[in-house]
């Protein structure tokens, strides 16, 4: 039954998903497209933009738009998908609600151990690799277009993003004045096309 394996795809996503949100991206993505086929790359490259675009964290909110579109894909009615987007939502929360419980007087206990501080050194890489490799799965045709098929449309696609990247990264403008600019100039450049 979906809702089973949704519990226990997202669960297991939630207690390995370290780095937050675009840490879990990457693994969302090996197991809703990839190894279980619920959706195709594009529909999770919508997702992945409708879960930034609204309130709340990306990796909850992906659950959330995964489990009802998987559920719709599978045949299931609007009801039954809205009970898998609790499921999965539920089941992403879940293992880090537990892990909190369980260490959190361990980890205030024992914070400043030289140990734990090495723990933590090592996991910033991965933390890092794996938003990388979230950054690194939404550069796809889906979002950038290919240069061989439509070249117009990969140097926009291109020119927005060397723009917000300069614009966040060197002069420190607010990131929804970037996606305003951003999805103005690209709402008219793709108008035009």
């Amino acid at each position: 039954m979906i809702f089973l394996e949704l519990f226990y795809t997202f669960f297991k996503i939630g207690l390995f998903g370290f780095g937050g949100g675009y840490g879990m991206l990457s693994l969302i993505q090996g197991e809703v497209v990839t190894q279980h086929g619920w959706m195709s790359m594009q529909e999770f490259t919508d997702i992945v933009a409708v879960s930034q675009m609204t309130p709340g964290p990306i990796g909850i909110n992906s659950a959330t738009y995964v489990g009802y579109t998987s559920v719709i894909n599978s045949g299931g009615t609007h009801l039954m998908a809205i009970l898998g987007s609790l499921t999965a939502s539920f089941a992403v929360m879940l293992p880090s609600f537990i892990l909190m419980l369980i260490i959190s007087r361990w980890l205030m206990r024992y914070s400043k151990h030289p140990r734990v501080e090495i723990l933590f050194a090592l996991l910033r890489p991965t933390v890092v690799g794996l938003i990388a490799s979230a950054a690194l799965l939404l550069m796809n045709n889906a979002n950038f277009g290919s240069f061989t098929s439509s070249p117009l449309q990969f140097c926009i696609s291109v020119a927005l993003f060397i723009f917000a990247f300069v614009a966040l990264r060197f002069f420190k403008w607010s990131p929804i004045l970037i996606l305003v600019i951003c999805g103005l100039s690209g709402g008219i450049c793709y108008g035009i096309i």
